[in-house]
């Protein structure tokens, strides 16, 4: 149930009229009372937001998308207080947004924080790890619902972070109210929270394989779950380094058995896998294929019925019929996934596409906003505009 308060008066309504209620009510403040908290929204309609890590090719995706989102309004676009991009606007740095986003990036520091934090509801960090590790309880103290891109509410045991991330976590309280931001299996946990830890790129796609065979128990308990990803060199970001040149990279593994999306994918799947990540010579795009056991006695059809239920309704994950290509979810918000049973081995192998820009980080965000607003996921991403240009 959705509360909306205007002025002084309060009005009980389903999500179906917030947009009613913001065209009857111009020039007034709305306060939505939702799973325990209150998300503002002002006379348009628009919940003000703001990125922090808007330089690179994440942050870029989520700012376009973000522009074409008529229930937010993008007012701060944060970079570091070192970047090369200081006194430049957005559409300066990234020339293809000209005319779509010309905002001036601004150098966060704490002075911008205290002068300008009361003007959002919520905030987005596409920052290095560490980085939204140390701010984001400093916004949730002051009302601002965090959606972090990065990896600094990942993984909930603070012990791990040293090994996988290089620093030790100081902020124990907002590591444990954060809550998994995987969009189409935690609806009622990223609506509730302040706190949202949006998942990685190849445990998105991972995970979307894996958990309506986990959730249902139909793996084999303690056997070996293999996953195989290969990526674009977009997912090693856009600072310049020889080892993701385009013109270097040869399809190569790396990280093996020491990645840190390896951690996170076994925590959400309930389950040990073994992730193998590889870096491929194309731009965008992230293919996993899960190879793992099934108890004995499971049928296809149950694995068929499975995927069928967890997805139906979700139009951002796409049941194909044939495996998947990287090509056909390039520059959308879609995870495709094809899964193949041989019940004489017991065996499972399912393979998921997405863009490791979009599903794998900024389209997924947005769905999480979206789920916050109490408007399905979906909200915003389907539109011909934005498939048309992103």
């Amino acid at each position: 149930m959705l509360y909306c308060c205007i002025t002084s008066h309060v009005v009980i309504s389903s999500h179906s009229s917030v947009n009613n209620l913001i065209k009857e009510g111009q020039g007034k403040l709305f306060v939505f009372f939702m799973a325990g908290r209150f998300i503002k929204i002002n006379r348009w309609g628009c919940m003000k937001v703001a990125v922090v890590g808007a330089s690179g090719y994440v942050g870029a995706e989520l700012i376009s998308l973000l522009c074409r989102h008529d229930k937010i309004s993008l007012e701060y676009l944060l970079i570091s207080e070192n970047s090369s991009s200081t006194d430049m606007t957005f559409s300066q740095l990234h020339p293809r947004y000209l005319g779509v986003c010309d905002l001036p990036l601004i150098c966060f520091s704490k002075s911008w924080f205290e002068q300008s934090v009361s003007e959002l509801d919520a905030v987005f960090f596409a920052t290095p790890h560490e980085f939204s590790a140390d701010w984001a309880q400093a916004f949730v103290e002051k009302g601002v619902k965090v959606f972090d891109l990065s990896g600094g509410f990942r993984l909930k045991n603070s012990a791990d972070y040293p090994t996988f991330y290089g620093f030790e976590h100081k902020h124990l309280t907002a590591l444990s109210q954060a809550k998994y931001g995987l969009a189409e299996w935690e609806h009622e946990s990223i609506a509730a929270t302040d706190l949202v830890a949006v998942p990685g790129c190849y445990p998105t796609a991972s995970l979307l394989s894996l958990k309506p065979i986990t959730a249902n128990n139909y793996h084999l308990e303690n056997s070996l779950i293999v996953i195989n990803g290969i990526s674009g060199v977009s997912g090693a970001g856009r600072k310049a380094s020889l080892a993701t040149s385009y013109f270097e990279v040869s399809l190569t593994p790396y990280n093996i058995l020491q990645h840190r999306h390896q951690p996170e994918i076994s925590q959400e799947a309930n389950a040990e896998v073994i992730f193998n990540p590889h870096l491929a010579p194309f731009k965008r795009g992230l293919m996993a294929t899960v190879t793992l056991q099934i108890k004995v006695g499971v049928t296809a059809e149950q694995i068929n019925t499975a995927f069928v239920e967890a997805y139906q309704d979700q139009p951002l994950v796409r049941l194909v019929g044939a495996r998947p290509k990287i090509d056909n979810v390039a520059n959308t918000p879609f995870a495709d996934l094809h899964w193949q049973v041989d019940e004489e081995k017991q065996v499972v192998v399912i393979s998921c596409a997405i863009d490791n820009l979009l599903k794998g980080a900024a389209s997924q965000a947005v769905q999480c906003a979206n789920i916050s607003l109490g408007l399905p996921s979906e909200y915003s991403l389907l539109n011909s505009s934005v498939l048309g240009s992103i």
